[in-house]
């Protein structure tokens, strides 16, 4: 995987466990599921191009 991707993907979860914590934080859960959704697109994207460098 990559770098930022893993990046990306820890961000969300500290974001979703923040948003769920704290109510009054709750639009973070929102946004960790945005940011969770573009992690997958992206590593969908990667795994279903394939790696073509050699």
């Amino acid at each position: 995987m990559n770098l930022a991707l893993i990046i990306i993907i820890v961000v969300a979860v500290v974001l979703a466990i923040v948003g769920g914590l704290n109510s009054a934080l709750s639009w973070l859960l929102w946004v960790a599921l945005i940011v969770g959704v573009i992690a997958l697109i992206a590593f969908l994207f990667r795994v279903i191009g394939g790696s073509r460098r050699v």
